[in-house]
């Protein structure tokens, strides 16, 4: 009998990774995910795909362990360790399939970095599926915990891909809103999608926006009791002008004790536990995106630059990764 050695989880991960992927491609992600029973049929379905391609996927993902199936006949439903894989995959698929572009056009971007950038651009969807799948378990419930014990019921979402934070705290509390902003299309269609299938498309407004664009008008956070942000603020706190115009604009248009929740990274974390995938992360931003990540303690002066009273620092679940609250 073949001993599991550690270094065979790199290829479980390889493999649970694609195969996740590909359900994302195909539109069965939130089917999947949701916990509830299906057919093969109602994957399909969701898919929107010939039964039999579908069908060799479904088998796929049930001699992978991913899926199993029920006392109903013909009827499944995820493992019970299907979370925990989602959540190891979604490294895999931000640095691989988020970052595709940048990677299948390094030697570009490394020559002419500007011509390149304007060539191959990521997909947004993707990124936000990857971020949702790391981010359910390493820095939502921080954030999650910090809007509820604060009894926050009108929250925003900057750069919110997909919704998933958002559609979870919505889920949570009948008497919440939310607004999600993202710039890209792809992530709003999803968010729509997914709040409409989680049932609560009549209490998210989706907007499709930059974050930047905040600074000349805050409508979309304008008496918010939160306003998060999920790794999308290192953009704006990399130039100090538009930080503390766009922070300070949220700050002035959230409600009397309202806070800022910022989930964001650290440039280069020395720390053995967070070094390998913040090495990564810093370098991309750096290399390919033009964007360099701020130390903490520039992230703690920003925030006081744009005139919050106090802000708070501690570190989250993805390597590199510190949420900041900053309270109005």
């Amino acid at each position: 009998m073949r001993h599991h050695s550690p270094l065979d989880a790199a290829a479980d991960l390889a493999g649970v990774a694609a195969l996740l992927q590909i359900g994302a491609e195909i539109g069965v992600d939130r089917l999947l995910d949701s916990g509830d029973t299906f057919g093969a049929a109602e994957l399909a379905g969701v898919a929107d795909l010939p039964q039999a391609g579908v069908d060799d996927y479904l088998a796929a993902l049930v001699a992978a362990g991913l899926v199993v199936g029920t006392d109903a006949p013909d009827r499944f439903r995820a493992a019970e360790d299907y979370p925990d894989r989602r959540y190891a995959a979604g490294y895999l698929s931000w640095a691989m399939s988020a970052n595709g572009p940048f990677l299948a056009n390094a030697r570009e971007f490394l020559t002419d970095r500007d011509a390149a950038a304007r060539l191959y651009r990521r997909d947004g969807r993707r990124v936000a599926v990857s971020s949702r799948w790391i981010g359910e378990r390493a820095f939502y419930p921080p954030i999650i915990d910090r809007v509820v014990s604060a009894g926050a019921l009108r929250v925003a979402d900057l750069g919110a891909g997909a919704g998933g934070l958002l559609i979870r705290l919505l889920d949570q509390d009948p008497a919440r809103t939310g607004v999600a902003l993202d710039s890209s299309g792809a992530a709003c269609a999803a968010a729509r999608e997914a709040a409409a299938a989680a049932g609560v498309a009549d209490r998210l407004r989706v907007v499709e926006r930059t974050v930047q664009s905040l600074a000349d008008d805050p409508g979309p956070v304008e008496g918010a009791d939160a306003v998060l942000a999920c790794f999308v603020m290192h953009d704006i706190v990399a130039d100090e002008a538009v930080a503390k115009a766009v922070l300070g604009a949220c700050r002035d248009a959230l409600a009397p004790g309202g806070f800022m929740a910022v989930a964001d990274a650290i440039s280069y974390a020395p720390d053995p536990a967070e070094r390998r995938f913040s090495a990564l992360f810093t370098y991309l931003h750096a290399s390919f995106m033009s964007v360099t990540l701020p130390s903490q303690r520039r992230w703690l002066d920003t925030f006081q630059a744009a005139g919050f009273s106090e802000t708070g620092c501690v570190p989250l679940g993805v390597p590199g990764g510190r949420l900041f609250v900053a309270v109005k």
